[in-house]
Formats: C-alpha cells, structure tokens, sequence
C-alpha cells in the first residue's frame, strides 16, 4: 500500500528558535515501512502545500496520514485532509499525535467526512495494524482507533522503545532543522513519559504517568548513524535515573561519538543527578533548558511543580558552575499586572541564563482545562499555542501583549541581534562555511514574529474550527487517571 505520512506547519514559536525533526512522525514511517508498505514522507515545517498536492497527485497515496501533536495545527490538518480527498477521493485519512489523542471525536466531529479515523496514543505499532484493517473494513479491532462509528480498544504502550529506528532517510532539506546555534540539529529519544505531575502538563496524562527507556546500545547505534553534528535530546526530563544517563554516555564514549548536544530536565534531577551531567558535559552536552516556570512560592504550588524556588536557583548556580549554556521558561499568567512583568523584566535581565515566556494556556489533557476557573475568552485552535492569552487578561489585551513582547525583548537584546552576531561571529561563520543559514535568519527575525498588534489581531481572524469548552469548573470531581490516554503497563497487564 502507497502510504504519505505528512507534518504540518510550524508555530509561531517555531517560526524563530527551533525547527525540530518530526522525530514522532519518522519512527511511525519506518514502522509503516517494516509491515511492507511504500511510505513517503513530508514535512510542512520546511517544504509548502504545494508541494503536498503536488506528491498527492504524483504519489497517489491509498492512504494519508497527518501527525496532531499540537492544538494549533488542527485547522490546517482538517484542510490538508479536504484536499487529500478531493484529489484522491478513495484515499483511507488518519491523524495520530498527542492532541489529537485528547481530542479524537471532536476532530472526526470538525472534519465531517474529511477524517476517516483519529489513532490515539502511540502510533508505531497502531498504525501498521491500522493500514491492514481498514481495507477490510476492520478498524474496530485497532487499538485507540476512533471513528464517527465507535472505537476501538484502548492504546497500549510500546513493549520496546528500541523498536522502528526514525526513517531520517525519508525526510527532505535535513539542514532546515536546528535549534538555536545547533544548526544543523537532528533529534533523538532516549526515554518516553514523565512521572511527575504538573497541572498545566499533559506528558504525564498522555503516557500515564508511565516512564520508559531505551536500552544505552540501542542509543548509540542510533547516534553513530546520525550525520548531524547537533543533537536535541527529545525526552520530557533528561536523566530522571542517573546509571540510565551514565550507561548511555558510556556506550557513546566507547564509539568515540563527538556531537554537541540539547536537553531538557527537571532542576531536582539536575541537583540530585549532577555527577551525570558533568560527565555529559565532558560528552559534548552545551545547552540545558530548565522549566523553572514560576518565580515564588504560591504559583509554584498551584502548578505542582515540586520544586521550591530555592531548588530553582541553586540548579541554576550548579549550571553555571559545569558551565553549560542555560535556557529558562516562565509561564505568564492572564493575571499578571504591570508590576509583576516589571519583575520579570528586572531578574531575566539580571542572569546570565537565556529566559523565555510562554503564556499561561490550559489544553485538553491537562488538569487545569478541568480546574481552571477562569472562562476561556477563545476556543480558536490557532491560538493554543502558549504565545497567546487564550484566558482573560488583567491588563487590556493589546496591553497585555505589548508587555509580553517587550519582556521578551530582553532575549532578544541579550542573545540575538547584532550583539549576539558579534560574540557569535566565529560560530556563524562556520555555519556559513557549511552552507547552514538558520541561526543567522533566525537573529533578525524576533521583532517581525513577536509583535503585539500581531499577536492581538490574531483574535480577529474568522474562526472556523473551534474547541468544545471545557466542563465547567468545580462541578464534579476529578479524577486524574480519567485523563490518561495510556493506562500504565501494570494496569495493562492486570488486563491481560
């Protein structure tokens, strides 16, 4: 079977510091691939909707499938899938990926006919089994398959991580992907899940709380095969088990495998696990993004993070002293005044750690969509993607965004333009020399992506698509494990 496998666009973040290869998207390819099937995959962050008519009209795919990883993609999915079937009327389309996960019915609801299933929770075994029911009109006996008809079984967990390699070799201008002065960067898993619980998150409420890792070889090998210098790091919290952390360096070590690396974790697991990272650093690690998320106490607490904002600091000074570049997020809230972002003004410009922010924005799937009791001022799927106020702001909006974007300046002022080109100098030369050009885009591109009367006329747009609001707050209790996509494996095998 012909089988087009697509990626949508980027988001308005994506759009200046990272392009990452869809990692997710290339590991179900060669899932697709390994049952037999011809598979093509495109990826709409580097290549346009040209170019998918184009390979729907050449290919003539027997199926399409879309990855729906991100609330604010789904307009542009349902329109990928029309086209799917106006020019290939027979074709079989599917979406998979974690919103989509959290979201099926509405989606198949949305789409009216355009969608024929929604594949919740992980797709490299589901989707092979997908391809040979759906001829036989089977799609019931799938795991987390979902139609306007029913559904099928619950998802299940991957057995073996190491299991279906991403098929890079399908994917197209692989020198597009970068993150920050990573450029070119290519991605890897080294573990899946997190057990932690932060109400704003829905890793955990996808995976089930559960938490699983590749074997350190596996790790390796799959390094050794990369032809990128850089590499992002993908997993939710980097080096949760130390001996994990140390048997994988170990076996890089041992293949003499030189890459500078990305990750992210926790700040507990940087003061508990620091031995690991120091070894890592000694490896090629460079840059660490900590989500510090919050600057005192209370909305630490509200956002259950776990981690004190003294814990906070001190993985910040342990950073500095390994000497690894920082990146630190902080969530904006709605509700923030005007003294609150002069705050964050002040202390982002005080540390030498790059600080970015993110709005506070609840999304199906996690806790606050159901606890959160603020009324959403926006069901727009475009605007779930933490870079707008999809909640009522305290300051008038346009307001609102002005002091978002002049906070987020101070990044720009620090680490980009041409004071950061000039301490940077010898860094984008090489990547000149290479023929790479995303970093150097990326230092002039701040002022025409992050722009307030941007960013407040995109509530202006005609919404065709929106969400369901969610329950109303407080009405019923909440269960958490009524969230998970994935039940753990110890439920799984009490099943069986």
């Amino acid at each position: 079977m012909k089988v087009l496998l697509v990626h949508p666009s980027c988001l308005l973040y994506s759009e200046i510091y990272l392009r990452l290869e869809p990692l997710g998207v290339e590991r179900v390819a060669q899932a697709v691939r390994a049952a037999g099937h011809e598979v093509r995959l495109l990826d709409l962050q580097v290549l346009r909707h040209t170019d998918y008519v184009r390979m729907l009209t050449t290919f003539q795919p027997e199926a399409v499938g879309f990855s729906g990883n991100y609330l604010a993609n789904v307009p542009e999915i349902i329109g990928l899938a029309r086209t799917a079937k106006t020019l290939q009327p027979q074709c079989y389309t599917f979406v998979g990926g974690h919103s989509a996960s959290f979201i099926a019915q509405e989606l198949l609801h949305h789409a009216a006919g355009a969608l024929d299933c929604v594949l919740r929770g992980e797709g490299e075994s589901s989707t092979p089994q997908l391809l040979t029911a759906f001829p036989d009109g089977a799609v019931g006996t799938v795991p987390g398959a979902v139609t306007l008809e029913g559904s099928g079984p619950p998802p299940r967990l991957l057995d073996d991580l190491d299991q279906h390699a991403p098929a890079r070799d399908l994917l197209a201008k692989r020198h597009k992907y970068f993150i920050g002065a990573l450029d070119p960067c290519a991605s890897i898993e080294m573990s899946r899940g997190c057990p932690w619980d932060c109400t704003f998150c829905s890793a955990w409420t996808f995976y089930g709380r559960s938490y699983r890792q590749r074997s350190p070889d596996a790790v390796a090998e799959e390094l050794a095969r990369i032809q990128e210098p850089h590499v992002f790091i993908v997993d939710d919290v980097a080096f949760i088990h130390p001996e994990h952390g140390m048997a994988i360096g170990q076996a890089i070590e041992r293949r003499g495998i030189r890459k500078l690396y990305y990750l992210e974790t926790r700040c507990d697991v940087l003061l508990r696990n620091r031995e690991v990272f120091a070894y890592w650093k000694r490896l090629g690690l460079l840059y660490l993004f900590l989500g510090i998320e919050a600057l005192d106490a209370e909305t630490l607490l509200l956002h259950r993070k776990r981690v004190t904002l003294h814990e906070s600091l001190e993985a910040l000074e342990v950073a500095r002293q390994l000497g690894l570049i920082v990146a630190i997020n902080l969530i904006a809230d709605p509700d923030w005044d005007r003294a609150q972002f002069r705050f964050v003004q002040e202390w982002a410009a005080s540390v030498p750690e790059i600080v970015h922010l993110t709005v506070n924005t609840p999304y199906p799937g996690t806790e606050t969509w159901h606890t959160e009791a603020r009324k959403l001022t926006t069901l727009d799927y475009r605007l779930f993607d933490v870079q707008h106020a999809v909640l009522p702001t305290r300051l008038p909006l346009p307001e609102f965004y002005r002091e978002v974007v002049q906070t987020q300046a101070i990044l720009n002022r620090k680490h980009l333009g041409m004071r950061a080109l000039w301490g940077a100098s010898r860094m984008v030369l090489s990547h000149l020399a290479h023929g790479q050009t995303n970093f150097l885009r990326m230092l002039w591109k701040f002022p025409r992506i992050y722009n307030a009367e941007r960013q407040y006329a995109d509530h202006s747009r005609e919404v065709t698509y929106a969400l369901s609001p969610p329950p109303v707050a407080g009405t019923q209790a909440l269960k958490t494990t009524d969230l998970y996509v994935h039940r753990p494996k110890v439920a799984q095998r009490r099943t069986v």
